[in-house]
C-alpha cells in the first residue's frame, strides 16, 4: 500500500480508538469534585460583587405596600394615643418593655409603633439626640458584631435586603439606630443588638417627622414603661 494511502488509514483507526468505549474492565478516571457548604446568614444579602443601586431602581416610599403592618401583631400598627408625659413635642420616646417607639405631638397625643429591641443582654437606656439621618442606608456592621457573628457580611449596599430596611435614624455618636427591618416578624421581638427596628412604612412616617437634633428618650428594659400612661385613641393612624 502506497504512503498515500496509509496515513489517512491509520488516522481514522487512532480516531476511531478514542471515540469507541472502553472496555467493562479498564480503568477509567472519575475526577471527584469538592465545594464548601454555602453559609446561610440570618437576613437576605446581596449577590457578590455588590454594587450600589441606582436611585431610580430602588424602591419608593410611596410604592411600600400599605398594607405592611398587618405582617406584624395588630397591637404593634401605627395608633394615635393619649400621652401625659412631660416629654416635649418631637420627643422620641422609646418604650423598651412594652416594645413600643412614642413620637409626641403635643396637646396630650402621639404617635405610637411597635418596635423589635435588643434582646438579652443588649438593651440599653438613657437619653441620645438624632444626629443624622439616612434614606436606604448602606450597612457596615461595626467591629464588635463581627467579632460576635464572623459570618456576616463586611458591607451591604442600602435597598430591600438591607437589614436596615428603608429609612436609619443615628443616635448622637454612638453604634445604636432606629432603622426599619427586612424582617416584620421581629416587630414586638428581642432579637437585636441594641437597635430599635421598625416596620418600614413605620421608620418612613418616623423619618418625614423627626428633626435633626430631636430628643430620643430611652427607657430601661427593667421599668414600667409608657403603658400605664397612654392609651389608644384611634385604631390606625
Amino acid at each position: 500500500m502506497s504512503n498515500e494511502y496509509r496515513f489517512p488509514l491509520v488516522g481514522a483507526a487512532m480516531l476511531a480508538a478514542l471515540l469507541l468505549p472502553a472496555p467493562a474492565d479498564a480503568q477509567t478516571y472519575s475526577p471527584t469534585y469538592s465545594y464548601a457548604q454555602p453559609q446561610l446568614f440570618p437576613f437576605p444579602l446581596f449577590q457578590a460583587p455588590i454594587e450600589r443601586a441606582a436611585p431610580a431602581e430602588r424602591v419608593a416610599p410611596e410604592a411600600l405596600p400599605q398594607s405592611e403592618g398587618e405582617s406584624a401583631d395588630p397591637r404593634f400598627r401605627r395608633q394615635t394615643v393619649s400621652y401625659t408625659g412631660n416629654e416635649a413635642p418631637g420627643t422620641v420616646i422609646v418604650d423598651t418593655p412594652n416594645t413600643y417607639l412614642y413620637y409626641v405631638l403635643g396637646n396630650g397625643r402621639a404617635i405610637r409603633y411597635g418596635i423589635g429591641v435588643g434582646r438579652e443582654g443588649f438593651t440599653w437606656s438613657g437619653v441620645q439626640n438624632i444626629a443624622r439621618k439616612s434614606e436606604w442606608p448602606d450597612w457596615y456592621p461595626p467591629a464588635d458584631m463581627i467579632e460576635r457573628q464572623p459570618y456576616l457580611p463586611r458591607f451591604v449596599a442600602g435597598g430591600e435586603g438591607n437589614p436596615l430596611g428603608a429609612r436609619a435614624l443615628y443616635l448622637g455618636n454612638s453604634a445604636y439606630r432606629i432603622h426599619g427591618t427586612n424582617k416584620p416578624s421581629s416587630i414586638g421581638a428581642r432579637m437585636s443588638s441594641g437597635c430599635i427596628r421598625m416596620l418600614n412604612a413605620d421608620v418612613i412616617d418616623l423619618y418625614d417627622r423627626v428633626k435633626i437634633g430631636a430628643k430620643v428618650v430611652v427607657l430601661p428594659e427593667s421599668g414600667r414603661g409608657l403603658a400605664a400612661v397612654s392609651r389608644s385613641q384611634s385604631t390606625i393612624y
